[in-house]
């Protein structure tokens, strides 16, 4: 039965489990890098999840999403394995990519993700390919892009958003608005901070939503979602959000205040949803404990998976340049 606000407090646990499953991801991801032991960059989303989360809730399996550099949480959110991605961090040969893709690039077709992108802004055209091919073929399937607020004045952006609005294509523009483009506050790179307006540039909808409110997320790219499946085009939904840590794991942060930080740590996405749970569920802190629990086995399983695999072949290099030799089965168990 629903809960009378219209939502069932079974399937916000779930939600809720996914958003505390994305954090330990993360956090784990961060530990393992400052060891050594994960090669390249590592870019963390934790204080993000309600958009990875809300952004996917609705979605079918056969809808796509591109991603970002900053995009292990909205790969995980649509159902991506933990124990392939860290594969893939880890540089192995079950991961995603067969471990050639790393953090900033692992993709997984087979599960809707169409890549992530170390290029700013790179996922904004091929989403709108991808929701071009889709109008093409019909069918009610969706693309969700994500992106920060730095891609926000690039070129992409504004190609990709004029020809999706255009040609009506069935694509959602999810910006996570952190406030940062690496260390460049976002006022210092534009003079319209706002989403919405920029949407009334293109002839499409704009929402400007809190995106530390699963709720709210979810309510938006609802919105969107049902928009684009009828044939209306595409939608921007901003999420007002941050990112708790630098831009990569290491960066100093000298361009932000504690204070800053500090008061968005208050606003904490996944402890909100924990009281909402509270709240309207026979939800306590036995049943956290439980979900909690859960999850760091899973976690450390796929820590151990990822350690435990091999290493891709030196004259495997060349192999899968080609999307027909491509294959992932080998961690989606």
């Amino acid at each position: 039965m629903m809960h009378p606000t219209g939502r069932d407090p079974a399937w916000v646990a779930t939600l809720y489990e996914r958003m505390v499953l994305i954090r330990a991801f993360e956090e784990a991801a961060a530990r393992l890098y400052e060891k050594g032991e994960l090669p390249g960059f590592l870019h963390s989303s934790v204080g993000q999840e309600a958009v990875a989360v809300g952004a996917t809730a609705l979605l079918h399996s056969t809808d796509y999403i591109t991603s970002t550099h900053r995009g292990h949480g909205h790969v995980l959110a649509k159902g991506v394995p933990p124990r392939a991605m860290f594969a893939e961090l880890f540089g192995r040969e079950t991961g995603t990519n067969r471990g050639k893709g790393g953090s900033m690039h692992v993709m997984d077709v087979a599960a809707g993700v169409l890549g992530a992108n170390g290029i700013v802004g790179g996922g904004i055209p091929i989403a709108a390919g991808a929701a071009l091919g889709i109008q093409m073929l019909g069918g009610e399937r969706v693309v969700v892009a994500f992106f920060g607020d730095g891609a926000l004045n690039t070129g992409a952006f504004h190609e990709a958003v004029n020809l999706a609005s255009v040609w009506q294509l069935p694509a959602i523009f999810v910006c996570e608005h952190n406030g940062y483009a690496e260390s460049t506050p976002s006022s210092a790179a534009s003079r319209v901070d706002d989403i919405a307006v920029r949407a009334a540039a293109y002839g499409l909808p704009g929402f400007a939503v809190d995106g530390n409110d699963l709720f709210a997320v979810l309510d938006a790219v609802e919105r969107a979602i049902s928009r684009a499946r009828q044939g209306e085009g595409p939608t921007l939904v901003q999420c007002a959000t941050y990112r708790w840590y630098g831009h990569y794991i290491g960066d100093p942060g000298a361009y932000r205040s504690d204070e800053e930080v500090a008061a968005w740590r208050d606003r904490d996405p996944i402890v909100r949803v924990s009281a909402w749970l509270t709240e309207h569920a026979t939800w306590d802190a036995e049943d956290e404990a439980v979900v909690r629990e859960r999850v760091e086995r899973k976690i450390g399983e796929a820590i151990d998976f990822g350690r435990a695999s091999p290493r891709p072949a030196p004259e495997s290099a060349l192999a899968d340049v080609y999307a027909a030799g491509a294959s992932n089965e080998g961690a989606r168990s």
